[in-house]
């Protein structure tokens, strides 16, 4: 083989080595936001690892000279045993899993999980960290540059961090993960087969003794400091992005395209580049634009926002362009850096120290700048700690003055943009005339409290949870989802909840007073946000119960504790790690904790699922729990597990007789809401996909969701055609005689209102006709009692009925529904109006009570 195509040859297969060590990036990046229960750490940790290795690679390498041939064999292995060590890593990681539970304190663990996985990732990093200075020799001897090397590996690594998010949706994570092995296999065999050509005789091929670089010490650290910034940069601008546009891995696969695709072009038009005045302005350029991202973040938002996409492709190209804007400008300066200060000898040495700064660098971002500056004062130091180590090439070209002039206004610059616009500006759209109430930043996630404009609050992690708000529907919800386990337990003493949020959930079980609450929470800003900005609907539960600073599946691996009832909330399937929590190995711990009478129950919200993703879960859950039986309650679907069994009808009601405990409905409406076993709604499935912690299902199948027509009026379809007979619903609750009727009036009120929703979603007129006779079937039911008073209220809107008052109409409404929020506004305001001080009084404080944090006018 000429030494011409050699070259080519070479090329392409070490663009295709870029392609497949960035797939891996992206991939593990999934597998540690597993283990640590969040997206951010996992981002952190993967890249500082692959920073390690790629950097201690790289200086062993540049030490251990071998000549061509054996340098090509060497890289073959390098690239086939990477891809038998990833395919083994999951199975490392579940061991990993396991370590150091007896660490009390969650931060002390968080760090020996770190470090453990630290090294773990480093050590195929390690590998192809020698690939490159061996690369530079054999491309040495084929006539290639540093910066043709540097340029097309890089740009092959942009290519790969995209190439997850083709193979995700399609093949899953295993197998996405089993075909970049593959990928990198054929790499290995097809250079394995380029060491057997015949190769050029020159005197690069022959190996020498290693000289010691020339490279000044402080030539390394400045080099080393500009790789700490970037690191920086990328983990901010990866938590920045990750806010405002889609889940963690696709953003961090986004920017690392972006990244990467702006070194590999820089890389290979350095070359031509004036190496004087690029080198004098590159370190003010660099922190400018990258400043100048910080300024555009919020219109960035807007557009993101409210932009609208026919598929999650469309939205990832759109999104792309938008991270190129703020991003590019900045990896194009630092893609010309290397080719610009190194020659073909100090290239290994200065990419050694670069990558080793750019693992401290990850490190300091995730751990300690973004906890104690945000994200956004992160993204500012980063911007100024460029632009200082960038002196170092430019002092020889520039004066002190310049420097220090270009250093105040980027100081001034980046002082002012330290902070994000308040998170009410940035869902401006969403919650118009909001405002913020509080803000919390840790390495887990960003808290937000924020106020509507009337008066009602909202808990956000990381802008995108808008479910726990403090409005009277909401909260009604919300403690429904502890009212149903604990009714089916019958005699709950001690009770589990798997997540606090607002703690409006949890506080649905202090109606039963012998029960003993804990709750387990990650994030210690929702704990203080519920405590502080949630109290009065929660009745001060955080107070009152005992939480638990922790990850709700490390928690269930270590404790000793067994519960009555553990309740699992809902948990978006959507996000970075939730998915985990429904998985058939999160399913089987809580069962494992379950006293012998014990229930645990996993809530999952309709709209968020597909017909074949609920199924998923639904088959998941029955794997584990044999007694199981699955209620309705609007559009959230219960899956309870049952130790034993479930209890009968008779004892349900003699365990739980007072109406309050559940929200004024009773019993039998409860019991109404039955729909039957999972085995039932499973049994016209012929799939047998289950959800796994470590071989996942439904996460990667649901973010088309966002930009398709809305699989709703499918679920709540195949929900009805799914629920067992009446006849075997008494059957399986034991309901006697006496006490058929109750059974049937509340079920048939469900199971109108659950028709009634499906065919309002299709515009038919029949809906409204049809909440109307759920309400008649059983008036204690909330969701036909509260869809009848609403369409009575906005009725009111277009004309009032004939013969009464707008006073008597309201008042006809409230007969119906005390409760109704807008209604006793109304009444409010026209007691208001007629000068009637006690009457004004009155509906306040039944506003009050209801609503403590509704905002009325004055």
């Amino acid at each position: 083989m000429k030494p011409k195509q050699q070259s080519k040859l070479l090329l392409i297969l070490y663009t295709c080595s870029g392609v497949t060590s960035l797939a891996y990036e992206v991939l593990w990046t999934r597998m540690l936001s597993l283990l640590f229960g969040t997206s951010i750490i996992g981002v952190v940790v993967t890249v500082a690892a692959f920073m390690l290795g790629l950097g201690l690679g790289s200086f062993l390498g540049h030490r251990w000279q071998i000549n061509m041939k054996k340098s090509l064999f060497t890289l073959a292995a390098i690239e086939i045993g990477v891809a038998i060590y990833a395919i083994l890593l999951p199975t490392m990681m579940q061991s990993l899993q396991g370590l150091y539970l007896g660490v009390n304190h969650i931060d002390a663990w968080q760090f020996w999980q770190v470090s453990s996985a630290l090294w773990v990732l480093a050590l195929p990093a390690l590998a192809l960290g020698f690939a490159f200075p061996w690369m530079l020799r054999v491309g040495q001897s084929l006539k290639l540059s540093l910066g043709q090397l540097y340029g097309f590996n890089t740009l092959g690594g942009a290519l790969g961090a995209l190439l997850p998010l083709l193979l995700l949706p399609i093949l899953g994570w295993v197998s996405a993960l089993h075909t970049i092995a593959g990928l990198g296999v054929l790499i290995g065999i097809s250079l394995f087969i380029l060491a057997l050509k015949p190769s050029p005789q020159t005197a690069t091929n022959i190996r020498q003794p290693f000289k010691p670089s020339t490279l000044s010490s402080s030539c390394l650290l400045a080099y080393a400091g500009m790789g700490a910034a970037a690191l920086v940069l990328e983990i901010a601008w990866t938590r920045a992005f990750g806010m405002i546009l889609l889940r963690t891995e696709y953003v961090l696969a986004v920017i690392l395209f972006v990244f990467l695709f702006g070194i590999g072009v820089g890389s290979i038009m350095a070359k031509h580049l004036p190496r004087r005045k690029i080198l004098a302005w590159a370190p003010m350029l660099a922190a400018a634009f990258s400043i100048l991202g910080l300024y555009a973040f919020p219109y960035v938002n807007d557009w993101a926002q409210r932009s609208q996409w026919d598929s999650l492709w469309a939205a990832l190209a759109f999104q792309g362009g938008l991270i190129a804007l703020c991003t590019l400008p900045v990896t194009l300066i630092l893609g010309a850096w290397l080719p610009l200060i190194a020659d073909k000898n100090q290239g290994a040495s200065l990419y050694a120290a670069n990558s080793l700064g750019a693992c401290l660098g990850a490190l300091l971002a995730g751990f300690v700048l973004i906890p104690l500056l945000g994200t956004a004062g992160t993204w500012g130091v980063a911007a100024i700690l460029l632009m200082l180590c960038g002196f170092y090439w430019s002092k020889q070209y520039q004066r002190g003055w310049m420097m220090g002039g270009g250093l105040i206004v980027m100081l001034c610059l980046a002082w002012f943009a330290k902070d994000f616009p308040p998170a009410a500006r940035l869902l401006a759209h969403e919650l118009p005339q909001a405002h913020d109430l509080y803000q919390s930043e840790d390495a887990v996630s960003i808290t937000h409290v924020v106020e509507r404009e009337d008066g009602q609050r909202i808990l956000l992690a990381d802008l995108q949870r808008m479910d726990a708000s403090s409005d009277p529907t909401s909260v009604a919800v919300q403690r429904n989802q502890a009212r149903l386990p604990l009714f089916l337990q019958g005699n709950p003493k001690q009770v589990l909840c798997l997540g606090l949020g607002t703690g409006i959930t949890a506080s649905g079980a202090l109606a039963w007073s012998q029960a003993h609450i804990d709750a387990v929470e990650l994030s210690q800003g929702a704990v203080h946000a519920s405590k502080t900005y949630f109290a009065k609907v929660n009745h001060g539960l955080p107070e009152r119960i005992h939480v638990i600073h922790d990850d709700a599946r490390r928690y269930l691996m270590r404790t000793h504790k067994h519960y009555d009832v553990i309740m699992g909330d809902l948990f978006h399937p959507d996000m970075v790690g939730r998915g985990a929590l429904l998985s058939v190995e999160q399913f089987t711990r809580a069962k494992q904790h379950l006293t012998p009478q014990g229930v645990f129950v996993q809530w999952l919200a309709l709209n968020q699922f597909d017909v074949e993703d609920m199924q998923v879960v639904i088959r998941s859950f029955a794997h584990v729990f044999a007694h199981n039986a699955v209620f309705v309650d609007g559009y959230r679907i219960a899956l309870i597990g049952f130790q034993g069994k479930m209890l009968d009808a008779a004892t349900l009601l003699h365990h739980a007789p007072n109406r309050s405990m559940w929200g004024g409905e009773g019993g039998w409406t409860w019991l109404g809401r039955y729909w039957g076993s999972a085995q039932v709604l499973l049994r016209d499935s012929t799939s047998k996909k289950m959800q796994g912690e470590w071989s996942p299902v439904i996460e990667y199948a649901l973010p088309h969701m966002r930009y398709e027509s809305s699989p709703l009026p499918g679920v709540l379809r195949w929900l009805l055609q799914s629920r067992i007979s009446f006849d075997a619903a008494v059957k399986k609750m034991t309901v006697r005689a006496e006490h058929r009727q109750d059974l049937k009036r509340a079920w048939a009120a469900t199971s109108l209102d659950m028709r009634a929703q499906w065919e309002a979603l299709q515009g038919k007129p029949s809906a409204a006709r049809l909440q109307a006779l759920a309400y008649r079937a059983n008036p204690h039911d909330r969701w036909a009692s509260f869809a009848l008073t609403d369409a009575m209220f906005e009725s009111l809107a277009h004309a009032l009925p004939r013969g009464l008052t707008q006073k008597q109409a309201l008042g006809k409404i409230l007969s119906i529904r005390p409760d109704h929020e807008a209604a006793l506004k109304a009444m409010y305001q026209l007691a208001k109006q007629a000068q009637d001080a006690a009457a004004t009084k009155q509906y306040r404080a039944r506003l009050q009570v209801l609503s403590p944090y509704a905002r009325l006018s004055e």
